[in-house]
């Protein structure tokens, strides 16, 4: 789905000058009465940016397992089709840093999210098929995150410096949501998405992410036996996002407290989640390529 202007927004660009300032006053105060941190309302349409490019190269090369709860990557089609990537990756590098800070937190994020995944999928390129881990591009002394490479937003960033200093920045977006957005080309990361995250639907979009790798019993799961929950590593590595208050959950025995449905089948066991007191263990975490097998 590509994300363009509404027709309003358009209808607004052929206002006089003036009309334009009170439309925009009037979206302002419509954005401070509450609209919420990931409303993506007028002002988010009228600076669309088109992801539609990223969503038509994942339909065709990213292939759902297990219901959804998880991907793989057809590297080898993406190979085939990389001048088609390599013109979104340009459109994104495109984008005026001023114009960027002018958007919706929605907008943003989604901006980040789609432009880390596929200079993901760019740096696996770089050296497919002659590589089994995304770990394989660093060495002992370097990681495959840290060099700056990535020409976005008027700076050269590293995919760290697009996680971390921007997605993950206290007080900007303080959204643990995007741990299951963010893919790392792995098999224990959270799926790569079969479509491209847009301000509009973000929301939805990071809710069905969560929903979708918690449900994954290969990564997630309460162990009635033992009477405890295993949990990917992503929560031990994070777990100091999921104390910053979102959706009013300040711990993650409170996030997995409101995720206790996905976690556990039995009724008993959903409650002993929901009490908040079940020891948390952590997985091991498999950095294979998430490549679809030949």
């Amino acid at each position: 789905m590509t994300a363009h202007p509404s027709q309003p927004a358009a209808e607004a660009q052929a206002l006089s000058p003036a009309r334009r300032r009170l439309l925009g006053g009037a979206i302002g105060s419509l954005a401070l009465a509450g609209l919420g941190p990931l409303a993506a309302g007028p002002a988010a349409a009228a600076e669309a940016f088109d992801h539609g490019p990223w969503t038509a190269l994942l339909k065709r090369h990213v292939v759902l397992l297990r219901g959804g709860q998880a991907s793989q990557v057809r590297y080898a089609g993406f190979a085939a089709d990389r001048p088609a990537l390599k013109a979104y990756l340009t459109s994104l590098s495109a984008l005026p840093r001023a114009r960027f800070e002018a958007w919706t937190p929605a907008a943003q994020m989604a901006f980040l999210i789609n432009a880390y995944n596929a200079w993901t999928v760019e740096l696996i390129l770089g050296r497919y098929p002659r590589l089994a881990s995304i770990k394989d591009l660093g060495s002992l002394l370097s990681s495959p995150w840290k060099p700056a490479w990535i020409p976005l937003l008027g700076e050269t960033l590293s995919l760290d410096g697009i996680e971390h200093v921007r997605l993950r920045a206290r007080g900007r977006y303080d959204d643990p949501r995007i741990h299951f957005a963010v893919n790392c080309a792995s098999v224990g990361c959270p799926m790569l998405r079969e479509e491209a995250f847009l301000p509009e639907r973000l929301d939805a979009q990071l809710d069905e992410q969560t929903a979708r790798f918690l449900a994954d019993r290969s990564r997630n799961r309460y162990d009635a036996a033992s009477g405890r929950l295993k949990v990917s590593k992503i929560f031990d590595w994070y777990g100091e996002d999921f104390r910053l208050g979102h959706r009013g959950i300040r711990s993650l025995a409170g996030f997995f407290a409101s995720q206790a449905e996905r976690l556990a089948e039995a009724p008993a066991d959903q409650a002993r989640l929901r009490a908040g007191k079940v020891p948390i263990d952590f997985l091991d975490y498999d950095w294979a390529l998430n490549d679809v097998p030949a």
